[in-house]
Parts: structure tokens; C-alpha cells; sequence
């Protein structure tokens, strides 16, 4: 007995010793890149960004189909720009997309970056709610104020701001850039991004790395992280909405059945809710954690430094935050209930609506099988919703030049000395998944800092974006454009 205790002793220090020596030698990771100070006009080019968001370019739709302040604003851009628009080739495409090609001193493989125009409606009747008029614009406390000012206005400037900037130095490229910017990124991107990939497509263009909105640096989102952190997406969730119908009898309140229709689609969607899709801490998510574990108090450390026996206690407690959660598993959100005509006749047809964001590895076709197995019931009907969906796309790799040129960009456009840039998944849609066709490297990253009050606004009310951070996005282009050509 004396042994087996003995034995057990041993092996329980030898585990000690291993997980501690794997927190310690968790160590960040080395760089050696300077912030490189360059010299803008912070007010002139919050004055121009305040001038794109008042022209409201709200997505067109069949219902709404003008384009009117579309051309409108890309009248601004050519008033603004001059320099973009007399030396960079371009095009409109369906009307409302630009498409703009920068020589390279070379012909080797181009950069893409990519920023949509359109922005989403402000709902009617909140428009008080607002600090300040939605489309107005309006500069103040050192913030642009108004829809599209972070998602995604303030990125498509900078970008515009950093190759006149450039331009204006007599820069050329070592390769070819293309800018592709997208009118319809909110209603999915169909004649926008998506036309623009096919159309590059046919011209044989396969560039080293397409560059979208996505991630961005925050502070305080991550507990125990001091210091910013820079999700740049990797990889983005696919996207379905599936419809629960049932029928029953109707007739009067008084005499129910056992069952109604709506009590089996309500019964559906409790079933779905209790039986979400199983959690795991992806190849993403492991590179995520290993770059913020040497930043982190030593018993996160310990935890994130040895996740081969961890990972059933972080996944846990990842899993008791909805913001952290969505990132493990294919997300569950019933968002629409319909039944019913009055409050005492039984509604004949009961539907809801469940919308998924799945999560890389999975798919549509997983969900939708998910979906009959958890509910079970051959009276309640599952089909998608509006025929609309998407998968999600494969992680694009983070080990290689592209990845660290934005890395290395955003570290030239920054002041803190100290940042974490990690991969991702975003669960949103971005325009960047329709450029799979020409490369699989396809990176999301908005390189501004937003507080947690700042992220709140995205597609909400008092949406705006500091005067500061949109001229640390400038920068951030400039370096990168600086930096391309050691990417291909």
C-alpha cells in the first residue's frame, strides 16, 4: 500500500511539475516592431469621414432599390480622393460597387482590401435615442457620430486616406492592390463583393490575402487581460434560419385540445434551447488562448498553458458568458413567433424562427438534421427560412507572411507598447467569404480600439467611432501598404 501511495505521490508531482513549467514557459510572443508616428491631419480627415457618413446609403433592396446616395457619396469620394481617382483604374460595378486596381512595380500576387458602403436602417421611432442625428455626422467629444461610423464608413475612409496619402509621396506598390468596396455587405453581398470575386475570377487574379472588416483591438474584454487585444477573423460562422410550423384545429378557447399548434412549436423551440449543439475549443480558439496566456494572472496561465488537461474546465467557464459561449458552438436563437388572431379562438398555424450561427465544421445540412433529431415531432414541419444560408468558411492560416503583416502594420500604427494579435472566428457574415474563390487566405480585422460602450453601438443607437482611432486605421493601411510585397 505503501508503494501504490508512493507511486501516486510521485505521479501527482510529476503532473504538478509539468503543468507549472508549461505556464512558465508560456511566454509572449517576441516583437520587435516600433510604433512609427506619421504625420496626419486628424481633423480634415474626420471632416471627410463625418461627410460619407451623412449621405445615407442605407443597403438597396427590390422593395428599395435606389442608388441615389450611393452615387451621391462616391461623388464625395472623387471630390475627396483626387489623387485615388486620377491614377488608380476603376470601375462601377452593378451600378454601385467600386472596383479600384494600383499598379505594382511588379506583377506578383496583389493584396485585396475590401470595405463595404452600405449600412444598415436606423429603426423607426428610436431616431431620439440618439445623442446626436443618425445621418448628420456631427464631431463631437472627439467622436464622428452616426450610422456607419464604425461598421464599416470609418474603414472604407481610412483606406481611401491611406493611398492618397501614399500617393501623395510618389509610393508604388511592390504589387498590384486592389480596392473593392461593396454596396449591398448588409443584405449579403450578392451584387456587391460577390460579383466583384467573379468578375476578378474570370481575370485570372489570385491575390496573396484579402483584407475585410472583422476583428478589432479591445481593452478589458478578455478577464485578467491588462493589456489590448487584436482579434484579426481567421475564419467567419455560417449562417441559417430555419422555420418551425405546426397546424392544429382551432376553434374555440374554451374546449383546447390536448395539444395545440402552438404548444408543439413552443415545445420545438424549448427543446432546441435546452439542446444546443456541443461546445470545443477549436484549432482557432487554442491559438487564441496560447497568445493571451503569457499576458494573464498565473492561475489563468496555468489553466490556458494546458489545455490538452484543462480544456473540459475552460470550455465551462467559457460557456457561462453568452459573448464566449457563441465562440465554442454552433449558436441557438429563436427570434420570431407567429400565431394566433385573438385571445380566445386556438390558432390554426403556429411558426417560429430559429436563426444558427454555425460554427466552422460544422454545416447547414448538420444543423438542419440537428435540428429534426432535438425536436422529434413529425407534426411540426422544419424547411429554411427565406431559402437564404451560408457555410462557414475555413480558417485561413496564421502562421505565414500575411498574417504577420497585419500583425507587424498594426504594430507600426500603434502607441501601446504591449499588444496580443490572436485569430479568430467571427460570428458575423462579412463580404470577405465571397473572395474564397481567389484565395483561401482571407483575414478580418478593423484596426480600431473600441470600448465596451463603443461595441455596444454596432448597428445600435449612438454609433461612432474616436476621431483617434480612425486616424490609428489610417496608419494602419499605410503600414500595410508599406509592408506588402513581403507577403507573397
Amino acid at each position: 500500500m505503501k508503494r501504490i501511495l508512493l507511486v501516486l505521490l510521485l505521479a501527482v508531482s510529476v503532473l504538478a511539475g509539468v503543468l507549472v513549467f508549461n505556464a512558465w514557459r508560456a511566454q509572449p510572443l517576441a516583437t520587435k516592431v516600433a510604433f512609427v508616428p506619421v504625420a496626419l491631419d486628424e481633423a480634415a480627415m474626420a471632416q471627410r469621414l463625418s461627410a460619407a457618413i451623412a449621405f445615407a446609403t442605407v443597403s438597396a433592396t427590390p422593395e428599395s432599390p435606389s442608388l441615389d446616395a450611393f452615387h451621391a457619396l462616391q461623388a464625395r469620394f472623387a471630390a475627396d480622393f483626387p489623387r485615388v481617382h486620377a491614377q488608380l483604374a476603376h470601375e462601377s460595378i452593378n451600378d454601385a460597387s467600386l472596383l479600384f486596381r494600383w499598379n505594382g512595380r511588379g506583377e506578383c500576387a496583389p493584396l485585396l482590401l475590401a470595405a463595404h458602403q452600405d449600412v444598415v436602417p436606423v429603426e423607426p421611432g428610436t431616431e431620439s435615442g440618439w445623442t446626436h442625428p443618425p445621418f448628420a455626422g456631427v464631431i463631437a467629444d472627439g467622436y464622428v457620430w452616426g450610422r456607419g461610423a464604425i461598421d464599416d464608413k470609418a474603414s472604407l475612409l481610412a483606406i481611401l486616406e491611406a493611398v492618397e496619402h501614399l500617393l501623395g509621396e510618389g509610393f508604388v506598390p511592390e504589387c498590384p492592390v486592389y480596392l473593392a468596396f461593396g454596396h449591398d455587405e448588409e443584405i449579403g453581398g450578392t451584387h456587391g463583393a460577390n460579383a466583384m470575386a467573379e468578375l476578378l475570377h474570370t481575370r485570372g487574379v489570385t491575390p496573396a490575402f484579402v483584407l475585410d472588416e472583422g476583428g478589432a483591438l479591445t481593452q478589458g474584454s478578455f478577464a485578467g487581460l491588462d493589456v489590448p487585444l487584436a482579434t484579426v477573423g481567421v475564419a467567419e460562422k455560417g449562417y441559417l434560419s430555419v422555420r418551425l410550423s405546426a397546424r392544429g384545429e382551432g376553434g374555440h378557447s374554451s374546449m383546447p385540445p390536448r395539444t395545440s399548434a402552438i404548444g408543439r412549436v413552443a415545445t420545438a423551440v424549448s427543446a432546441l434551447e435546452r439542446n444546443r449543439p456541443p461546445a470545443a475549443i477549436s484549432d482557432v480558439q487554442r491559438e487564441l488562448l496560447r497568445r493571451t496566456a503569457p499576458h494573464l494572472p498565473f492561475a489563468q496561465r496555468l489553466a490556458l498553458a494546458n489545455l490538452w488537461i484543462s480544456a473540459p474546465v475552460v470550455e465551462s467557464l467559457l460557456s457561462a458568458s453568452p459573448i464566449t459561449d457563441a465562440t465554442l458552438r454552433t449558436s441557438t436563437a429563436p427570434t420570431m413567433f407567429h400565431a394566433g388572431i385573438k385571445d380566445n379562438v386556438l390558432a390554426q398555424q403556429a411558426e417560429a424562427v430559429v436563426n444558427f450561427r454555425i460554427r466552422p465544421g460544422d454545416s447547414i445540412d448538420g444543423v438542419l438534421a440537428h435540428v429534426r433529431r432535438v425536436i422529434d415531432d413529425a407534426q411540426v414541419e422544419v424547411s429554411r427560412y427565406d431559402d437564404f444560408g451560408t457555410e462557414p468558411t475555413a480558417p485561413a492560416p496564421w502562421d505565414n507572411a500575411a498574417f504577420n503583416s497585419i500583425d507587424t502594420a498594426l504594430r507600426r500604427a500603434s502607441p501601446e507598447e504591449q499588444i496580443v494579435v490572436a485569430p479568430y472566428v467571427t460570428n458575423g457574415a462579412t463580404d470577405a467569404r465571397h473572395y474564397a474563390v481567389l484565395t483561401p487566405n482571407l483575414y478580418r480585422f478593423a484596426a480600431f480600439k473600441l470600448q465596451a460602450d463603443e461595441l455596444a453601438t454596432f448597428h445600435g443607437t449612438d454609433e461612432r467611432i474616436a476621431v483617434a482611432e480612425h486616424a490609428r486605421a489610417v496608419r494602419f493601411y499605410i503600414a500595410l501598404l508599406r509592408e506588402f510585397g513581403a507577403t507573397d
